[in-house]
């Protein structure tokens, strides 16, 4: 095996020039050198783009599609101008979910104090009522929010294939009440008191020159990681913290109630997130995972994972993996709710492949 050899006294002065240069660098002169201000439009109309009658986002004067490079060289610049619009995209999509969908928006927990942290959801006038069927649609993690499947393909493909909105439409039409639940709104940033800050790093009661030790460290990587947050948001100056909005699990009530769940393309890991035999068998016996893949849409994929079947979603692309399967998916519903109402399993076309996890 070749060895690393360490460079000899001349290298380390080097190192040693460089640290002391890069020491010496003013971080915000350098971020402000030649970058225009990081200060955006807050409406679509601002940014000069609409979306077309097909869903496509347009520029308004040369219909052409969005350009991420809008200036060269200056990449954070642009980085920010794309967040900015995916924030106004965000609230474009919630007004589609009310207006084009029909859906109402609700407050959660609906019994939350005044002053506590309170998220939202949409829901069909029917969600709570209807006595056949009820679509639950789960987006994934990341900067999407309710009614989103990716940002991305709202802004560079269409709605259709970056929304939510056509399985809104396809379960209204079949008969389901509809949730859009919005999980990654599920906590929302206050600003540290002083008492706060203070108390974060005065908290500790360990022996004074182990914690010396222990700050220096922390100081160390609180710095590198500043550096990097300045660079990310340098508008971002005060701390911040978490502050959760309030949830709760009830796994025997959703087992019973819940006859199919399909997943696209899901990243969950049945040990990492310490599921139970009888969550393991319920989801052998009631999930699907439409997964990227070469493969003709809905071939079976193999896994080594016991948790559930896993097909081809007819794409290698992970975020179309739920446009993709769109159709299947409701297929998949539909035989679930078929063999419920008969109480007979149905063929499992799509499971006929599945590993023995049990043998396993």
């Amino acid at each position: 095996m070749a060895q690393l050899q360490q460079g000899g006294p001349d290298e380390k002065e080097k190192t040693t020039a460089l640290k002391d240069l890069l020491s010496r660098i003013d971080l915000d002169e350098l971020m402000k050198k030649d970058e225009p201000p990081l200060e955006f439009p807050d409406t679509l109309e601002g940014f000069e783009y609409i979306f077309n009658e097909k869903g496509q986002l347009r520029h308004a004067k040369t219909g052409e599609p969005f350009v991420f490079n809008y200036r060269e060289d200056l990449h954070r610049w642009n980085q920010k101008r794309y967040e900015a619009l995916g924030e106004i995209i965000t609230q474009y999509v919630y007004g589609l979910l009310e207006k084009e969908c029909h859906l109402k928006k609700v407050s959660l927990p609906i019994d939350a104090t005044e002053s506590e942290p309170k998220s939202f959801i949409f829901m069909s006038e029917d969600a709570l009522t209807n006595p056949d069927k009820l679509l639950v649609l789960i987006h994934g993690n990341g900067v999407v929010r309710a009614g989103q499947w990716a940002r991305r393909l709202i802004i560079n493909e269409d709605l259709d294939s970056g929304t939510q909105i056509p399985y809104i439409k396809r379960a209204v039409e079949e008969g389901y009440g509809v949730i859009v639940l919005n999980p990654n709104e599920n906590y929302i940033e206050v600003e540290k008191t002083k008492a706060q800050v203070q108390l974060s790093s005065d908290s500790s009661d360990e022996p004074a020159e182990k914690r010396e030790r222990k700050d220096k460290i922390q100081k160390e990587t609180k710095k590198r990681r500043d550096f990097y947050e300045k660079y990310r948001n340098p508008q971002k100056e005060k701390e911040t913290m978490q502050m959760y909005i309030r949830m709760i699990q009830r796994e025997a009530e959703v087992k019973n109630k819940v006859t199919a769940v399909a997943l696209t393309d899901s990243v969950h890991n049945v040990w990492h997130q310490e599921a139970g035999k009888t969550i393991r068998e319920w989801m052998r016996e009631n999930c699907c995972n439409w997964v990227s893949s070469a493969e003709p849409l809905d071939t079976a994929v193999e896994s080594m994972l016991p948790d559930c079947p896993r097909v081809s979603a007819g794409t290698e692309r992970h975020e179309l993996t739920s446009w993709k399967s769109f159709p299947s998916i409701f297929r998949f519903f539909s035989e679930a709710l078929e063999a419920k109402n008969s109480s007979v399993k149905p063929t499992p076309t799509r499971r006929s492949n599945r590993i023995k996890y049990e043998e396993l």
